[in-house]
Formats: C-alpha cells, structure tokens, sequence
C-alpha cells in the first residue's frame, strides 16, 4: 500500500512516498493493569471476549489503510479509536496518528475477523521518533466524536498510559526496531462516556513539549446492510 507522508525532522521537512507492506496492531497495549481491564470490561459489555494476552499483535492486510477524509462501512455499528502509529523506514523510526476503526458487532465474533473489516485511516503527516522519544510521556492523544450530531470529546489521555512504542516493537520482534515497510498501530484509551459510533471522528497527537501537533479527520459513510 502507498501511503504519502510528510514528514518533520530537525526543523526541516520533506515529503515522501512509503510502500507499506505489514501492518500490525498493538491490542490490550496499556501499561496500567487497571486501565487494561477497564478497556476489556468496555468490550465486554459489547459482547467481546478477553484477550488470551496482553498485548496482543493482530496482523491487518495492509491495503486497509487510507489517507482519505471519508470512510465507508457496512452497517450502523462500527466506531474509532485515536491511536499513535510507527512507521518504519530506511532511515529509521516516524509517528504519525491513526485510526483503528473496527466493526464493533463482528467484533464480538472474532477480534481478528473485524480488524479485516474497516479502513484504517492515518493522517498525512509524521515526527522523526528520535525528536520525541526522550518526552514520549509528554505527548497527548485526544479524539472527537460527531454522535446524534453532536461533536463530543470521545478520548482523551496522555500517551503514558499505553506501552511505548520502543516497548511494544521489542515485545513482537525481540529486537528495537521494525523491519522498513512496517506500520504499527500502538494502542488507545479507553472511550470517554464508552464505545459508540458516530458520522466523523477527529483525532489529534499533541507535543506539549515542542509545541505541535499531528491531526487527521475523515467522515463515515454508512452502507445500508440487506439480505
């Protein structure tokens, strides 16, 4: 899949094309054992069974991801979740921002079946990791939600509360780094007011620390479902 980026590092930019052939997502990625199992119980009360661990890498066909601003899905029941992402190139590690957009009924048939379902949006625009590594806790992930036609803040947590990414990439390689090519999804905070779906979602990475922030939107499409 050929995703355009550009791209931030050491105050200079550039703009690149990356063919991206592995995408992995980080499930159940958060540091805090209390905050995982509120996450779980969140999905629970979806009808969605425990993890057999935490975390747990699902692999996504990587012609998923998109940079559209639109998403089109299939049926009234699936939702999104903000989450930093890692992409690993030639010349090292990036962040960008995305959206683990899942099926949230197929999801209670199978986790790894509604990974498949929905696109995966991710914004246009990354960080060079090594500018933020040494304040990753720093960073800010927050989404909205537009539900009933209401724009509401639908998560909001400093990423402190999921594994770095440094940590979930020695957790699934045994190594510090990705192979080029690969994109991680690298976990989320839980929903504020719960899981729910809406017709856009918003999504932002803050850095406090240098005074930026990475942000990408799209609008959801509903197909209706027949039989």
């Amino acid at each position: 899949m050929l995703l355009q980026f550009d791209r931030l590092a050491n105050d200079r930019t550039d703009r690149v094309g990356v063919e991206i052939h592995s995408l992995i997502i980080a499930g159940w990625a958060g540091r805090d054992a209390a905050a995982i199992e509120h996450h779980i119980e969140e999905l629970a009360a979806l009808g969605i069974s425990r993890p057999s661990t935490t975390p747990l890498y699902y692999r996504v066909a990587a012609q998923t991801l998109t940079q559209e601003n639109r998403l089109t899905v299939l049926g009234p029941d699936s939702s999104g979740e903000v989450e930093p992402v890692i992409i690993a190139m030639a010349d090292g590690l990036w962040v960008g921002i995305g959206s683990d957009h899942t099926d949230r009924k197929a999801e209670a048939s199978g986790i790894a079946l509604s990974k498949q379902l929905c696109g995966k949006p991710v914004g246009s625009q990354l960080w060079y990791y090594g500018s933020v590594e040494d304040h990753w806790d720093e960073l800010v992930l927050r989404s909205w939600a537009t539900i009933d036609g209401t724009r509401v803040l639908y998560q909001e947590s400093p990423v402190s509360s999921l594994r770095t990414p440094r940590d979930l990439i020695r957790r699934h390689t045994g190594s510090s780094t990705l192979p080029a090519g690969t994109l991680m999804f690298c976990g989320t905070p839980g929903a504020i007011g719960g899981i729910r779906p809406g017709t856009r979602f918003e999504m932002e990475l803050s850095d406090p620390v240098l005074g930026r922030k990475l942000t990408h939107s799209y609008d959801v499409d509903v197909l209706p479902v027949v039989s």
